[in-house]
């Protein structure tokens, strides 16, 4: 890709996110401005700010890599990120804005009137909003290093940076606007190069099914593998050689390789010759840190499947940058028309990913290998159009890419940065606010430089497995179940959030490599939740005498609209 163009769109973007959320600033004068924009944001504006925040590098670049190397059978990605705003529609999201809390801390101290329980729900917040800015990072990382060959460190950097500014500058009301612009430029930048991707695949005579027909390199490739493999052949394939194949060193040899696995160690090049087969990477081997590479044609297919579907169909309710933005809205109505329209926009976008994933494997399936899947976007225009036009084009993904990482960058980081002032500083000021910004974004910037190789749609979903598994039993439970006590909410998420956090950390370290306990870890939220809202129920049904006084007239409050609880009170 031709950087002269990529670097000035970038740039253009982060400019121009600095003098939207400047505008933001202008207008944030309280703290409720800075902390829910004063409840006063409609719900058109509410829903493209919150799909401008939820479309994150996973959905940009995750989604694509993952189609391109495991199949259609990816798709239940985006299915399960979008029907996620159904069950928050259905169960969580007016009752959640009646309850007039700032954040989810907020609402367990209102429903459940117990400091323990707020403080467990505010760690559970700090943790899954520091493990979702991870990939967030990282992604940035991985987008400047492909334009530019900068370092990764250095996108993950500038995001920061940026995230930090807007948030602690201008706060709730700031980002509001920046989440909404950045939302019509991301799917700008998806939907104008896929129509000019797909013009072109049609006269190119590619092949017309990208997963019925064996992938193939369509021009002699090099390709460098970064991290240590297994290549399973079905039959034996010709290769020029350098590096270490099966513990033999070679030097730019040409090899005829046996079917069978081949242990391919990394900084290896291999040479294949146009029109050859590209090689099946025996996934899971080797290190790999993925769970879906590992499982989803693997081993498990359909416990994957259901881990999957499980984890971001209920993850959605609770993670902390989506909630946070319904206690923005006027009142209960105006949640749920925003929630509504969320689905219609998320629901767009989401049809523009596989098609650059299944245009990746016909155009770059050398990215199966080198393990860079996730670049696909940002390649795909100079492999498939080239010249002056394949460099605009990419100029616009990458500029998009950008604004996916800092819309949800900023979310994440707002969202975190209202737990820490709320509960771990001494005050609850603005200035107070802007430290905790500092806060939120410096842990996962810290971690973004020492961890590295997991996909991030995979990142993201170890992060809906969390949500799922510990605020998801809390929401439910506690806006539709009277006997919910605190010490049963407290047991269930420190059960089932606790277990699904333990998983995520074990796969992240690449425990264990294989086998069903390897499953287990990987997709926990097949277990997990169900363990969490057991828990919570059980331990509630024990302690009946803990049920707060005044449950009834909360629940009220919760489900009755606004109108009719001023007319109650009069």
């Amino acid at each position: 890709m031709n950087s002269s163009y990529a670097v000035p769109a970038v740039a253009l973007v982060v400019l121009a996110t600095v003098l939207v959320g400047a505008f933001g600033l202008r207008i944030s004068r309280t703290t409720s401005d800075f902390y829910v924009a004063s409840r006063t944001v409609g719900p058109r504006l509410n829903a493209a700010a919150i799909s401008g925040e939820y479309l994150s590098a996973a959905s940009f670049l995750g989604i694509a890599g993952l189609v391109l190397v495991q199949g259609p059978e990816m798709l239940w990605y985006p299915v399960g990120y979008t029907a996620g705003y159904l069950v928050l529609l259905l169960f969580v999201a007016a009752p959640l804005r009646r309850s007039g809390a700032y954040t989810l801390p907020d609402f367990a101290e209102a429903r459940l009137s117990s400091q323990a329980v707020r403080r467990l729900a505010g760690a559970f917040v700090v943790g899954t909003g520091w493990l979702y800015l991870l990939p967030q990072l990282q992604g940035a990382g991985l987008t400047l290093t492909v334009l530019t060959g900068a370092p990764d460190s250095l996108g993950g950097l500038i995001v920061a940076v940026v995230v930090v500014a807007i948030v602690a500058a201008g706060g709730m009301r700031s980002i509001t606007f920046v989440q909404a612009f950045q939302y019509w430029l991301k799917l700008t930048a998806l939907l104008v190069p896929a129509l000019f991707l797909i013009l072109a695949w049609q006269g190119d005579g590619a092949p017309s099914r990208a997963f019925d027909e064996p992938a193939t390199f369509r021009e002699r490739s090099v390709v460098r593998v970064d991290d240590t493999l297994d290549l399973t052949l079905d039959r034996p394939l010709t290769v020029t050689v350098s590096g270490t194949i099966d513990g033999r060193a070679h030097d730019n040899d040409r090899l005829r390789l046996p079917a069978g696995t081949h242990r391919v160690e990394d900084g290896t090049r291999l040479t294949f010759a146009k029109g050859g087969d590209v090689p099946e990477r025996d996934r899971g081997a080797g290190g790999d840190l993925s769970p879906s590479q590992a499982e989803s044609r693997g081993e498990r297919p359909l416990y994957a499947t259901y881990g999957l579907i499980l984890a971001t169909f209920l993850g959605t309710m609770g993670l902390p940058h989506v909630v946070v933005r319904f206690y923005t809205s006027p009142h209960g109505v105006a949640a749920r028309r925003t929630t509504v329209a969320v689905l219609g926009l998320i629901g767009a976008f989401y049809l523009l990913p596989p098609v650059y994933g299944a245009l990746g494997r016909l155009y770059a399936p050398e990215l199966t290998l080198s393990g860079d899947a996730d670049a696909a976007v940002l390649l795909l225009p100079d492999r498939v159009i080239g010249g002056l036009g394949g460099d605009l084009l990419g100029a616009l993904i990458a500029g998009g890419a950008f604004a996916a990482f800092l819309s949800t960058a900023s979310g994440l980081t707002m969202a975190v940065a209202g737990v820490l002032t709320q509960d771990v500083l001494p005050s609850r000021g603005v200035r107070h606010f802007r430290l905790g910004t500092v806060l939120a974004m410096a842990v996962p910037l810290a971690a973004s430089v020492l961890v590295g190789g997991l996909p991030v749609a995979d990142a993201v979903g170890l992060a809906f497995a969390v949500s799922a598994s510990s605020f998801c039993p809390l929401l439910v439970l506690g806006i539709w179940w009277r006997r919910l006590t605190p010490p049963g909410a407290a047991a269930g998420m420190l059960v089932g959030g606790g277990s699904a956090l333990l998983a995520v950390a074990a796969t992240m370290a690449g425990f264990p490599g294989a086998g069903a306990l390897h499953a287990l870890l990987a997709w926990p939220a097949l277990w997990s939740v169900p363990l969490g809202f057991l828990t919570m129920v059980l331990v509630s049904l024990a302690t009946p005498g803990r049920v707060p006084a005044g449950t009834a007239a909360i629940l009220a409050r919760f489900h009755l609209p606004e109108d009719l609880r001023a007319e109650v009170k009069a």
